[in-house]
């Protein structure tokens, strides 16, 4: 298993910035946690990778369909909570070695 260095969701609206850094695993795949919240992006068998909110309430996915490699998908993904939702780019934060 490998584990990106960090990761940043941009949102398309307004370019709005959510880092997240590695945390762990789970079900064999690197968790990642934002750095100023609860959120966390994961994979799972039943839902592939996906941002959850406490209580497991999802909140993200891929906007291109199910996604099942190693690492969450650099691509656009869809958030929504409530009556709100919002489009983001996904992007490899490079390491120090990088």
């Amino acid at each position: 298993m490998t584990t990106l260095p960090s990761l940043v969701f941009v949102r398309h609206t307004d370019g709005l910035r959510h880092r997240f850094e590695p945390d762990g695993e789970r079900d064999g795949r690197p968790v990642y946690r934002r750095t100023d919240g609860a959120v966390r992006c994961v994979w799972s068998r039943a839902e592939g990778w996906h941002c959850v909110i406490a209580g497991g309430l999802v909140t993200a996915y891929p906007l291109d369909g199910r996604a099942d490699g190693p690492e969450p998908p650099v691509t656009v993904w869809r958030s929504f909570k409530d009556d709100r939702s919002y489009l983001y780019d996904l992007r490899v934060v490079p390491g120090p070695d990088a």
